[in-house]
């Protein structure tokens, strides 16, 4: 089977690299020719509105898939009439749009910080009044890792805050005051069924995810079933098929959506080294119409971003249970580099991170 990805980064990097071994083959599509999923796999470039490089990528695939949010509705309309796709296009277009994304959620009865479209000033102006303050003022399409967004901390700065992200469409959401960041991730495969991983605790710098603690410390059964029915809400709404993943906050025990990711994400990357099957491999299996394999980890895991610099390789694996991920890319202040699991007991991760996480944050680069 061939198996096409949308986006040639580091996530289209890792499919390739867990579905050699179950004989699949793939075929990448990016704009960019040094895109690092083309060091792994045969690699189509052009931009996702070039008809001609489109029947390029399709021609002779089985299945097409993504790993970047933004691919443009367009395209996806265009390679379904040639291969099937998955996830469907509508989970990818609520994605890609926080309006209807938050809009979702409520539907579902998922709770979310209050949330409303602010396409003028005056819409701004209103909306603060049904969200309290602080809010935050975001774009509703093409935002990620803190992009995309300002903080209004009183109305004061509201004007501000518009002139920075006007001629777009803009969404603002309440503050949420969350004791700790969580996500879950699911699969859902052509059958519906469906494999629900560990609820994980994230932690973010400047709005990008610097650390994920699999399973998440200090949660509770109910907890975590109550993380577990709402993302197999969202799979069957959406009739998904794929990997997705729900970001939420935990507050004072109750747990808000954030967002949700119609794709692999990146505090799933624990599960290459310490799942009993990987995101990546789960992800395959269920648009490639396979059973799908066991989400539970095999003991504790951690994973740290490697972050616009990358520390001494030899030094990280001077420790005990540390694997390292490199993507291939060239360092950028603010650019995913790679990755470091450290796997095994929760003695033996929290010696293991005392160790390695201080050398991370000292190579670490944010924009």
């Amino acid at each position: 089977m061939k198996i096409g990805v949308l986006g040639g980064g580091q996530l289209g990097r890792m499919l390739a690299l867990a579905g050699y071994p179950l004989g699949l083959r793939f075929r990448m599509f990016d704009p960019q020719p040094d895109a690092a999923a083309g060091q792994v796999a045969e690699l189509v470039t052009g931009a996702y509105d070039d008809r001609a490089a489109l029947e390029r990528f399709a021609d002779g695939l089985d299945v097409i898939t993504y790993e970047f949010e933004n691919v443009p509705a367009a395209a996806l309309e265009y390679l379904a009439e040639r291969a099937k796709v998955y996830p469907p296009p509508r989970a990818l277009a609520c994605s890609q749009d926080r309006l209807a994304e938050k809009t979702l959620f409520r539907t579902l009865d998922i709770p979310t910080a209050e949330f409303a479209p602010s396409d003028s000033l005056a819409d701004l102006t209103r909306a603060l009044d049904h969200v309290g303050l602080p809010a935050i003022l975001k774009t509703r399409h093409h935002g990620y890792d803190g992009l995309g967004q300002v903080v209004i901390h009183t109305a004061a700065d509201a004007d501000a805050a518009f002139a920075t992200l006007a001629g777009r469409p803009l969404i603002v959401e309440g503050r949420v005051p969350f004791d700790r960041e969580v996500s879950v991730l699911a699969a859902r495969g052509r059958t519906g069924e469906t494999a629900v991983y560990p609820l994980v605790e994230n932690r973010h710098e400047r709005s990008v995810l610097i650390r994920s603690l699999a399973p998440a410390p200090h949660t509770t059964d109910d907890l975590r079933a109550r993380a577990a029915r709402k993302i197999e809400r969202l799979l069957h709404a959406l009739d998904y098929v794929g990997v997705l993943t729900l970001e939420m906050f935990e507050v004072q025990g109750r747990l808000w959506a954030n967002e949700l990711a119609a794709r692999v994400h990146n505090s799933g990357h624990w599960s290459i080294d310490a799942g009993g099957t990987s995101q990546f491999e789960n992800h395959l299996r269920a648009v490639a119409g396979w059973p799908l394999g066991d989400p539970q980890p095999r003991g504790s895991a951690a994973m740290l971003n490697l972050i616009g610099g990358v520390p001494p390789v030899t030094e990280l694996l001077a420790t005990r249970g540390v694997r390292v991920h490199l993507y291939g890319k060239e360092p950028r202040p603010g650019r995913k580099l790679g990755h470091v699991t450290v796997c095994g007991g929760d003695d033996e991760v929290a010696a293991a991170l005392r160790v390695i996480e201080p050398l991370v944050a000292a190579a670490r680069v944010l924009r």
